[in-house]
């Protein structure tokens, strides 16, 4: 372009770096120099000298608008309905609800948007009552705190039968696409660490809890948000002066440790002792509830830290129950001579079975007899028949067993190969079975009922089949 183009009212590219800039006037000093007086896109005049050396970064652009509007349409909206979703949550204060298949309750709406949103960072126990939508209330959380991008990575660390029901309610009710983390997705790894390369993570909990190679590996990586299923089982035990930290317990320390926000979901944080409580909030924070809790002395307030609603307090929008109101009732009935007699006698069955059973040096052996003792007392409670069954394939199986021995003449001593069959009862599997589904459990107690026992020599355990014999007569 040449200097004598320069016209008022032209628009010029190259005056100013990166922008047009209108012409006000062009004033000759001599045959190779221009004063120009011109005004930019902001309205503010300026003026510069240009030389014939000036003349090759000069373009004459039409007039009009400085951008041409001439891409695809399609992607122009596409980017503009992204740009605003990316900022609906400032128009929208319900963005997740809206956006999720969820028709939210109240009490749901509050526990998201009211209690647990505003805190940053989020460390939190959600403890309403069972049927309080608890997986609703965390699948709004994770959606909401991905609208406003505060939330990238997120794990939920839950117990193993419930791995694929997190999946399924995630994806269908919120498109949240987690993984599942398994020992073939594991070994399948590109970087050698699954948890890095995957941003939406479902954990089984014993599976974390019992793999320090998988802990190691989760310490490497940083989390925006750790959600635990079922976080009661992730607790230590005061006893006395002493302080029993399970494997769990020390999973949910690593965990709080690696994420900002932590959420605890239970409808049973409180087993009755304060003690125990006391270390259960110290995963939410350390720092408050350090050392041991001292009774009398102390008072655990953490209201601040926890939401626990009853099954009476959750109602709907039209302040309706949600849950029809319990009623209990006592029915008092007394035992006839027989019962009380047969009530009395496995009593006292049990009671010394149980001093026997101090005797074994195995601790697992030692927990599957007290279980098995503990399934007896349980089922004299529930029924004649109940008992009566029991006892009867008791008698059955160790008699099955006392033939066995005397026919391999192992002498006085009972050889206790056989009882490997059974599974070896670990205090923190005890405390596992509190949870465990009915048909589980009621499986596992019918076979150690059928052959677990304290009796150490042959005499004893023909002691125990006489006394199983007069209890089957009398039920």
């Amino acid at each position: 372009m040449k200097l004598e183009e320069l016209k008022s009212g032209s628009v010029i590219r190259g005056i100013v770096l990166g922008e047009p800039v209108t012409v006000v006037h062009a004033r000759w000093l001599g045959s190779n120099a221009v004063e120009l007086t011109f005004k930019r896109q902001n309205g503010d005049v300026s003026s510069r000298l240009l030389y014939r050396d000036d003349e090759s970064q000069l373009e004459l652009m039409e007039r009009g608008m400085p951008w041409a509007f001439n891409a695809d349409g399609h992607l122009f909206q596409l980017a503009s309905e992204a740009h605003r979703i990316r900022l609906g949550y400032l128009f929208d204060p319900l963005l997740a609800v809206h956006t999720s298949l969820v028709e939210p309750l109240p009490h749901q709406i509050t526990a998201v948007y009211e209690q647990m949103l505003p805190r940053q960072p989020l460390r939190y126990l959600l403890a309403d009552d069972p049927g309080a939508g608890k997986t609703i209330m965390t699948g709004l959380l994770i959606k909401e705190l991905r609208a406003r991008g505060d939330l990238e990575r997120c794990m939920v660390v839950c117990p193993g039968m419930l791995a694929e029901q997190w999946q399924d309610e995630m994806w269908e009710k919120f498109s949240l696409p987690f993984e599942i983390l398994t020992n073939q997705k594991i070994e399948a790894s590109r970087t050698g660490n699954w948890f890095q390369e995957n941003d939406l993570v479902i954990a089984r909990l014993d599976m974390l809890s019992r793999n320090e190679n998988l802990q190691a590996k989760l310490q490497q990586t940083d989390w925006d948000l750790i959600v635990v299923d079922e976080a009661h089982k992730m607790s230590a035990h005061v006893f006395g002066n002493e302080v029993k930290y399970t494997k769990r317990y020390q999973l949910g320390q690593l965990l709080s440790k690696t994420t900002r926000h932590f959420l605890l979901l239970t409808a049973t944080p409180h087993n009755g002792k304060e003690e125990d409580f006391h270390l259960f909030l110290s995963l939410l924070d350390e720092d408050r509830f350090v050392g041991s809790f001292r009774q009398g002395v102390q008072t655990l307030d953490a209201s601040d830290l926890m939401r626990r609603l009853s099954k009476e307090q959750l109602v709907t929008f039209d302040n309706t129950p949600l849950f029809p109101e319990r009623r209990a009732y006592t029915i008092k009935y007394e035992l006839s001579d027989p019962e009380a007699e047969l009530y009395k006698q496995v009593t006292d069955y049990v009671r010394e079975e149980f001093n026997r059973a101090d005797r074994i040096e195995n601790g697992g052996r030692r927990n599957t007899v007290g279980f098995a003792l503990t399934s007896i007392q349980r089922r004299l409670a529930s029924s004649p028949e109940a008992i009566y069954q029991s006892l009867q394939r008791r008698q059955a199986r160790l008699e099955r067993r006392l033939a066995e021995e005397k026919l391999l003449k192992r002498g006085a001593a009972i050889h206790t190969e056989w009882q490997n069959e059974l599974p070896t009862l670990s205090d923190d599997t005890l405390i596992d079975l509190e949870d465990a589904p009915s048909a589980e459990y009621e499986d596992l107690e019918d076979r150690v009922i059928d052959q677990a026992t304290a009796s150490l020599t042959i005499a004893e355990l023909e002691a125990e089949i006489e006394t199983l014999r007069r209890l089957v007569k009398l039920a």
